[in-house]
């Protein structure tokens, strides 16, 4: 049987979901607990990759399991695991569903404060810019959705089959006291630290290093710069897998502190 698995995790202490030998990932400390638990050595598959240190406030993935548990897996998964990783649902699949491939959209979101915070510096990236051009910034941002071939937004596009990705929307907020930003983006797929650059353009553009134009050169020719400088990574949340048969709603208790229960707060700019 093939189950679906529904989680959150904060991505502080990790070398992000995939497993790397010598390093500490969400994948490696899922597949130990839930081996532990069930007795048997299991290997999991996840909806994507995510970077070291980002987070994810909706992820999934799948594990297929032959004998069917005779006790409750969600409670005791969920009280051997850190805090910083909850199960919230575990769903037991038709077929052989894949969570990686099947993923139709996934919604990713960046926040910045540009004040320091000691109690946003894990959740959100500080960028102390007080003066940043919104207009240009969102005029660039609007650009995301109107081109499909995102090479000259990826560090290394050669190695990887195409750099094709649809946007579906791309849109830029501020919180009601101007000191906060959050970028939110949705595709069917992304590359490899391709919206963290995106955000490192953003920061350029609103301080007046980088024109809207020059940013729209790289989309309309395909051009890798030499030197991409991402933005901090502690501040990218995975927040939203959609699958054509399975769409849930993100759990607002997971990121409350930035991301749902504070959606009245932000104004798009």
């Amino acid at each position: 049987m093939r189950y679906f698995f529904h989680i959150g995790y904060h991505g502080k202490r990790y070398n992000g979901w995939q497993k790397h030998p010598g390093a500490v990932s969400v994948q490696q400390v899922l597949e130990t607990a839930i081996s532990k638990l069930l007795k048997e050595q299991v290997a999991i598959i996840g909806c994507g990759r995510t970077d070291a240190l980002v987070h994810a406030s909706q992820y999934f993935f799948h594990v297929d399991i032959e004998k069917e548990w005779d006790f409750d897996l969600f409670f005791r998964l969920n009280k051997i695991l850190p805090d910083d990783i909850a199960i919230f649902d575990i769903i037991s699949m038709q077929g052989q569903p894949h969570t990686r491939f099947d993923a139709v959209k996934r919604t990713y979101d960046y926040f910045i404060h540009t004040y320091k915070d000691p109690f946003l510096g894990n959740y959100s990236s500080l960028y102390p810019e007080y003066n940043l051009d919104l207009d240009k910034m969102k005029a660039a941002v609007a650009l995301l959705p109107l081109y499909n071939d995102y090479r000259g937004l990826c560090k290394c596009p050669d190695r990887i089959e195409h750099t094709l990705c649809y946007v579906s929307s791309a849109n830029l907020f501020i919180d009601n006291n101007g000191d906060r930003l959050r970028f939110q983006i949705t595709a069917n797929r992304f590359l490899s630290k391709m919206i963290r650059i995106i955000m490192g353009r953003l920061l350029e553009i609103g301080k007046g290093l980088m024109s809207v134009d020059e940013f729209e050169h790289y989309l309309i020719h395909k051009e890798t710069p030499k030197i991409i400088i991402p933005a901090y990574p502690q501040g990218l949340y995975l927040s939203k897998v959609t699958y054509p048969y399975l769409d849930i709603p993100t759990r607002t208790t997971f990121s409350a502190i930035l991301q749902n229960s504070l959606d009245t707060d932000w104004q798009e700019v």
